[in-house]
């Protein structure tokens, strides 16, 4: 059974960073595609970045630029640095891991406020 914990949300002034990290239990985790969801009050959850087994990363238009994915196999961790934040980044964050069976696996959440 997979587990994923979120970490590194709370509250930051805009133009400043925070650093998700979401570490993961269950195994094979190196091939499994990780990658970061959000959702802000009344809105639909919002795909933020993903990386694949392989390497090959997605990040959103919303967030190019300022948002950068990354992840470490050994340590089953993948991280969200956000830098130069913005009022409209507040939300809640979710990991997650493609099953590679048609599901997405989401952690309990983590918030992200971001005040002007």
């Amino acid at each position: 059974q997979v587990h994923l914990v979120e970490s590194g949300g709370g509250l930051v002034q805009a133009g400043g960073s925070l650093r998700l990290s979401c570490a993961a239990s269950g195994s094979f985790f190196s091939a499994k595609t990780m990658g970061w969801y959000r959702q802000a009050p009344g809105m639909q959850r919002e795909l933020v970045a993903s990386l694949t087994g392989s390497g090959i990363t997605y990040v959103a238009d919303s967030v190019k630029g300022r948002f950068t994915a990354s992840r470490d196999n050994a340590k089953n961790t993948v991280w969200l640095q956000m830098s130069s934040l913005k009022p409209e980044d507040t939300a809640v964050y979710y990991c997650f891991q493609d099953d590679d069976l048609g599901t997405l696996l989401f952690g309990r959440g983590t918030q992200v406020t971001v005040f002007s």
